[in-house]
């Protein structure tokens, strides 16, 4: 009875509807475990960054300076540099048009910002749906597993004269170990798209304060 009930022989001998939501359900944690760590990568990355550039623009030195240095950095800017780069090349852009009233000119490096903001926020975002997803809809597809193997056993039970525990337990383990398959997906998934989602609101009002605290720095030059 032992051998019968490992695991293996269970998921071996289990029906093929219910191997297959296994490897469903094995393939969904595989893949939210690799976006898992890769969406801890990225954002550990982006609070660096928002970090490090914070400390050099608020240092004091000149802007168009730090804009010149962003040019020449090997690699793209992102994240709040990026809002920044965004911003002050619009700005220095339509500063040099004299028909163009402060306000406008404000008003369009604002847009960049707001424009360079979102495509940042759709970077940080990437995979959390598929992370919600696994999250919700795992346990549902373990539990039809689990429903059609149950189901199964019973349906075995007609063909035979006594029914006895030792003819069902078989079918039925292998039937919740889709259950604990779907759980196994659905639980990292489910904290790591809570924690990530609370990373990617705060980075959020982090980019909105520096884009509103720049706007008033843009502000008071496009007036001087």
């Amino acid at each position: 009875m032992a051998s019968d009930l490992s695991f293996l022989q269970l998921v071996l001998h289990a029906s093929p509807l219910v191997q297959l939501v296994m490897v469903v359900l094995m393939g969904a944690s595989i893949v939210s475990w690799t976006m898992i760590f890769d969406r801890a990568r990225v954002l550990k990355r982006a609070r660096q960054a928002a970090e490090e550039f914070e400390q050099r623009f608020w240092s004091g030195r000149d802007l168009a300076e730090l804009y010149r240095e962003l040019d020449r950095d090997d690699e793209e800017a992102t994240g709040m540099a990026s809002i920044f780069h965004a911003g002050f090349r619009e700005f220095a852009r339509l500063k040099k048009s004299a028909d163009i009233e402060p306000m406008a000119v404000v008003e369009g490096a604002r847009r960049s910002m707001q424009v360079a903001m979102s495509r940042e926020m759709d970077q940080l975002e990437t995979n959390l749906s598929f992370l919600a997803t696994v999250g919700s809809t795992s346990p549902y597809i373990g539990l039809f597993g689990t429903v059609w193997g149950i189901m199964n056993s019973f349906h075995a039970l007609g063909s035979v004269k006594q029914a006895t525990l030792s003819l069902v337990a078989p079918g039925i383990a292998e039937a919740l170990i889709a259950t604990a398959m779907g759980l196994f997906a659905a639980i990292p998934a489910v904290v790591a798209y809570n924690r990530y989602s609370n990373d990617v609101e705060r980075l959020n009002g982090r980019y909105e304060n520096f884009l509103d605290e720049f706007t008033t720095i843009l502000q008071r030059q496009a007036h001087a």
